[in-house]
């Protein structure tokens, strides 16, 4: 899905959208938890998801990747345009079941990751905060800074899973929450 209103596959199934700022791993979180190296295409260059990307799994739910936000290399103008596409989808009717919130470990949560949360709540959309590339810091350093997150975001640890794409660590504990969000 290219524009606001613009085309989508039919909703049909269950619907979960992963959101977080460009090169928060979101691409790579998608392959680790479906099992398979390219489902979701991975790139160097933060902001290259500049669609909706829809992907059906096992023709029971479909994952949505939502476009990156903050940091990408495009123009300010091209940015701000993703902001009605997103909206636009987490507003629609039908709209997803729930949204998957990904922050990287090692970094302090933007004012856009702030304005996500906050949209989300106010939209009464239940969210999943997922911290991912854990496996970049020792597991007592992550321990500690996903600790911070939770107190800078006002969440309870138990709200927030951590991730590694490379190590799977997170990866059952996400997939359980997944399907919590599918068959509510």
């Amino acid at each position: 899905m290219a524009s606001p209103g613009g085309w989508r596959p039919p909703a049909e199934l269950p619907e979960v959208a992963f959101a977080g700022r460009s090169n928060v791993g979101k691409s790579s979180l998608l392959n680790r938890l479906v099992r398979r190296r390219k489902f979701a295409r991975v790139s160097n260059t933060p902001g290259r998801t500049r669609e909706i990307n829809f992907f059906r799994v096992n023709h029971q739910f479909v994952l949505v990747d939502l476009p990156g936000y903050g940091y990408a290399r495009v123009s300010k103008t091209e940015r701000e345009a993703w902001r009605p596409l997103i909206e636009g989808y987490l507003r629609s009717t039908p709209g997803p079941r729930g949204v998957v919130q990904l922050l990287d470990v090692r970094r302090d949560p933007t004012d856009e990751d702030r304005q996500m949360l906050d949209f989300l709540a106010d939209i009464e959309l239940p969210t999943i905060v997922v911290v991912t590339k854990v496996d970049k810091l020792s597991s007592r350093a992550a321990s500690d800074r996903i600790a911070q997150l939770g107190r800078d975001l006002e969440l309870e640890e138990a709200q927030i899973i951590p991730f590694s794409a490379v190590t799977g660590v997170g990866r059952d504990e996400l997939a359980d929450a997944l399907v919590s969000l599918v068959l509510s």
